[in-house]
């Protein structure tokens, strides 16, 4: 029986499956490290997209149809900005910006980032202990053919369309662990990769030489969920990127950029036929259903996740 559990996480994917955890594990015991390689600075605020979806799906507030912002929002605001010519690519809700401009004014006045997190999940009452990778700036790079770009540029104002050749994480070799994530991956039991994008959210993640470290302590059972099913990313540009990159599109080819990290891995039931590929990796497989699309599919997806990692040696 597992005390603890971490989980390594970005975007809407790993969101819906913490928040299916987080029904069958007790929410206070689980952990999660949270991308911020895709931090923004937008209309003079500090926006933290992962770590908002993660927070406003555990407080329920989460807008239900596109995983991110917070249901039934307006944009009166935006739409204000608009008269003014202002850029509003990066569509934020009215109740978002609170969000927003309430980090960015904590930041101003000296506080951190990991403070800031704190004081809005215990405001929203999200009993998930939810931590940045780090405090210090991690900027994700894509670098396509028409130049090196920020990551939402790319992903939200191109709307990934372009073709990636590379992918970088701009001052993470010089970036410290956040307060407390060495000790939640050196001293849990359990530590789950989310189905989230293994390049653009665990990846900046895993670039912070402190984390890396403490990931080769740790004597956590490590288990990886695959984001890819049957060929096609769930949701994002994963399954493109990887392409681009010269990668093979498949659970397959995540496990591979994932190789010598973790000993177990969940792949969706429609991939069972390459699973002894997987296998010859030295990984131990749970086939299963890993689509979630109901809190039916999230819970169980946790539930055997959790039984499955209690096999590993």
């Amino acid at each position: 029986m597992f005390r603890s559990i971490t989980c390594l996480a970005g975007g809407v994917g790993a969101a819906r499956f913490i928040d299916g955890l987080s029904q069958v594990f007790p929410s206070d015991k689980i952990t999660v490290i949270v991308n911020t390689g895709d931090d923004l600075q937008y209309l003079g605020c500090h926006v933290s997209p992962d770590i908002d979806i993660v927070t406003y799906t555990l407080a329920g507030i989460a807008d239900p149809e596109k995983g991110w912002g917070i249901k039934n929002d307006t944009h009166n605001c935006l739409d204000q900005l608009a008269k003014y010519s202002a850029e509003t690519w990066f569509r934020i809700g009215d109740k978002d910006f609170a969000t927003h401009l309430l980090r960015t004014a904590f930041l101003q006045q000296g506080f951190n980032l990991s403070e800031v997190t704190e004081k809005i999940r215990t405001s929203l009452a999200v009993k998930v202990s939810i931590l940045p990778m780090t405090d210090n700036v991690v900027s994700t790079k894509i670098k396509t053919p028409q130049g090196v770009l920020e990551f939402q540029e790319y992903f939200v104002k191109r709307g990934f369309q372009d073709r990636v050749e590379d992918v970088t994480y701009e001052g993470a070799s010089l970036a410290t662990p956040a307060p407390g994530v060495a000790p939640a991956i050196e001293k849990t039991d359990l530590i789950i990769l989310c189905p989230s994008n293994p390049i653009l959210s665990i990846g900046p993640i895993l670039a912070i030489p402190g984390i890396r470290d403490s990931m080769s302590k740790t004597r956590a059972k490590i288990v990886g969920i695959s984001p890819i099913v049957g060929g096609k990313a769930v949701k994002g540009p994963l399954d493109r990127m990887m392409a681009s990159l010269g990668l093979e599109v498949s659970p397959c080819g995540v496990a591979q950029l994932y190789k010598g990290l973790m000993k177990g891995y969940v792949i969706d039931q429609l991939d069972k036929s390459i699973a002894p590929k997987i296998t010859s990796l030295g990984l131990r497989i749970l086939t299963t259903n890993t689509l979630m699309d109901s809190m039916e599919a999230k819970i169980q997806l946790a539930r055997n996740t959790i039984s499955f990692a209690e096999t590993l040696a």
